[in-house]
């Protein structure tokens, strides 16, 4: 779990938005019409940007609650340090709502969960010892175990199919990503919907040689495709609902156009271990893997519970958006793909075809072995 496009770099900070590397303010959560700071932007619809300033501002606090949150030791358990690769946000919740409900302790661990900056420093701080597990995306993990034999490995898939999309306005009439040829799509810089654009142009028929990028400050997007500057943003449609919201508020209507709808599956997020803890701590890796889906389980089945038990670590958000939020994630983790091989495990096929993506779009050795990079083998049995 997480805002516009999160960026996909040579730097290892993968599918997060590039001002996610320059500050850790949660400029995706800015809304139409202001920058991080609440700031005006320079449009002629910005005045409706005050309409949604004090929510904003409020949930600015995320970041400051995702450092402080506490919760009581479970007595004897193992000491874990689990970071997760970006804010609180409801995309969040079973980790953090786990937490509260005592899952974690349940299996005997004394959990202690901190906010990421994106799935690279996640895995680098892993790497280095800072945390004991993570979540990152499955092409951080490839691409750094590829590039520099980073000696961190994807221990469960998360998200089965990626959540990657584009988002269009209702009145604009675009149904299809054919629809976009010609027109404007906004855009960070090292982005990755532009990275595997291609593939899904191939896909859908559209030719991307017609599509206009525009480069602009990932917190403006919102705000910018709104105010119809642009034609299209990319997102994750995970997020669909809050933005829709804050469009809905000014009078607009999001769309999502997902790049999963015209057959472009890869994995995407994952829970992460280093080699030497999945080599000398099994029994804890089992354990700490068996407390993630049953808290995956849980808020699948009681989403608002889970919120509110969220919420009570994380004051800021709003109860409506984590459970939309988590109705949401739950659609890329309980797909066909999970039914077929079981949850946290990896296909064959798919792991193929997201190195294929990933090595295309970072200049990496197709022929490489992406399952250098995983060992799911302590996943708990179904």
């Amino acid at each position: 779990m997480h805002h516009p496009a999160r960026a996909y770099s040579r730097s290892m900070i993968f599918f997060r938005p590039a001002f996610a590397r320059r500050s850790i303010k949660p400029k995706w959560r800015t809304v139409p019409g202001l920058r991080a700071g609440g700031k005006p932007v320079s449009t002629p619809h910005h005045a409706r940007g005050r309409l949604f300033r004090d929510h904003a501002l409020a949930l600015i606090a995320v970041l400051a609650a995702g450092s402080l949150v506490g919760a009581a030791p479970a007595a004897g358990g193992d000491k874990v340090r689990f970071q997760t690769d970006w804010l609180p946000s409801g995309e969040h919740a079973m980790y953090y709502g786990g937490w509260q409900k005592g899952i974690f302790a349940e299996e005997g661990i004394d959990v202690t969960i901190t906010r990421g900056y994106g799935s690279g420093d996640t895995l680098t701080k892993l790497a280095g010892g800072a945390f004991d597990f993570g979540v990152a995306d499955v092409a951080a993990v490839t691409t750094a175990r590829a590039r520099q034999n980073v000696p961190v490995k994807t221990i469960a898939v998360l998200y089965t199919q990626s959540p990657h999309s584009l988002f269009v306005l209702k009145s604009s009439g675009i149904t299809s990503f054919k629809g976009l040829e010609g027109k404007k799509i906004g855009i960070t810089p090292g982005n990755s919907h532009k990275f595997y654009f291609p593939k899904v142009a191939e896909k859908s028929g559209t030719d991307p040689s017609k599509i206009v990028w525009v480069n602009m400050d990932g917190a403006a997007m919102a705000g910018q495709l709104i105010a119809k500057n642009i034609d299209a943003a990319p997102f994750y449609s995970i997020h669909h609902y809050y933005i829709n919201k804050a469009a809905k508020a000014a009078g607009e209507e999001i769309v999502a156009l997902p790049f999963v709808e015209v057959g472009f599956k890869i994995f995407a997020a994952s829970i992460i271990a280093t080699d030497e803890t999945i080599a000398k701590r099994p029994d804890l890796t089992r354990r700490f893997l068996k407390a993630i889906k049953r808290s995956f389980d849980w808020a699948r089945d009681n989403p608002e519970e889970a919120c509110r038990l969220h919420i009570e670590k994380v004051p800021e958000v709003a109860l409506d958006d984590c459970v939309h939020s988590v109705k949401a994630v739950m659609t890329f983790v309980y797909s066909d793909h999970e039914q077929k091989y079981g949850w946290g495990k990896e296909s064959p096929e798919r792991l193929a075809v997201t190195w294929q993506a990933v090595a295309e779009s970072q200049d990496l050795d197709p022929k490489w072995d992406p399952k250098q990079a995983f060992d799911t083998s302590l996943v708990p049995a179904e």
